[in-house]
């Protein structure tokens, strides 16, 4: 399933290079490639010891993470179309008195999103229109009772975007085909609001943030560990250590309900991130763009 989409994807941005000519706008965007030393607090784990969701079963510990965030973007007059791969993983193994091996993942995420904007409305160096967005995110082992996550999103909504500050800011209807337990395929319907938002407090200093909050409506068949709310938040405060190196603190907060428990189950993490940070304009060398 991986080895299709990415290859559909790789096949999607063919027509852009061979429109480069054209004065289309092509850049590669390394949000961040990087390591976190985290610390994380979780709640309600028990209760949530079912769950494909890692960071709801997780233990409370000190791990370290790898992170990797990449966007290709493409523009061309009014039309944005963004298509990202986020991954993370983390995962520890402690070692008992007895000689027993004890594993715990804390983080497992693959997700590869496809974003498309229409800037109908520009209010100064705000831009605002449609826009439609299709998602695929699974992770890289199962854990536990749990099996794999796979879930298929498709999203359609409003959405602010392109602002110094505000990058990204949607409501959205959501679609959503999750097919993690084989014998159990379910459809859900659901309202999804998010945002990424980046501020440049002084020269070599950035505060970022970005999140989302879903509540699901339908559901198309039962499922107990199925989610009714989710909603995540990161930020981050990137300090220039050297050319595009970074670091500086993080924190990341998880909470959700599932259907069959009125606990809210979440996971609170704080540390520090050292980043590779860089945009290239891929038409014209690979310089950087900013």
């Amino acid at each position: 399933m991986l080895k299709k989409i990415s290859m559909l994807v790789l096949a999607a941005m063919l027509p852009m290079a061979a429109n480069a000519a054209d004065g289309h706008d092509l850049k590669l965007d390394i949000r961040r490639i990087g390591l976190d030393l985290s610390k994380t607090t979780v709640r309600n784990a028990d209760k949530y010891q079912n769950s494909p969701v890692q960071a709801l079963k997780a233990d409370d510990q000190e791990f370290v993470k790898g992170v990797w965030d990449t966007v290709l973007e493409y523009k061309y007059d009014d039309l944005k179309w963004d298509n990202s791969l986020f991954m993370e993983y983390g995962k520890t193994t402690l070692e008992k008195y007895t000689g027993e091996k004890v594993t715990n993942e804390n983080a497992d995420k693959f997700l590869l999103t496809s974003d498309l904007a229409w800037a109908h409305w520009h209010f100064g160096d705000l831009k605002f229109g449609p826009m439609v967005r299709a998602a695929y995110e699974t992770e890289f082992e199962a854990s536990g009772d749990a099996p794999r996550q796979n879930v298929i999103r498709v999203n359609a909504g409003l959405a602010l975007f392109d602002h110094p500050i505000i990058k990204s800011l949607y409501v959205t209807g959501l679609y959503e085909y999750d097919f993690t337990y084989a014998d159990n395929k379910i459809n859900k319907g659901a309202v999804e609001a998010g945002w990424r938002l980046e501020y440049q407090i002084r020269d070599g200093v950035k505060l970022s943030t970005n999140g989302y909050y879903r509540e699901y409506l339908t559901y198309s068949a039962y499922e107990d560990t199925d989610l009714k709310r989710d909603f995540s938040a990161t930020a981050r405060m990137d300090t220039n250590l050297w050319n595009n190196f970074t670091m500086g603190p993080y924190v990341q907060y998880r909470i959700a309900k599932s259907r069959d428990t009125d606990v809210y189950g979440s996971n609170f993490m704080i540390g520090l991130s050292f980043n590779y940070i860089a945009k290239y304009d891929l038409l014209n060398y690979g310089t950087d763009a900013e």
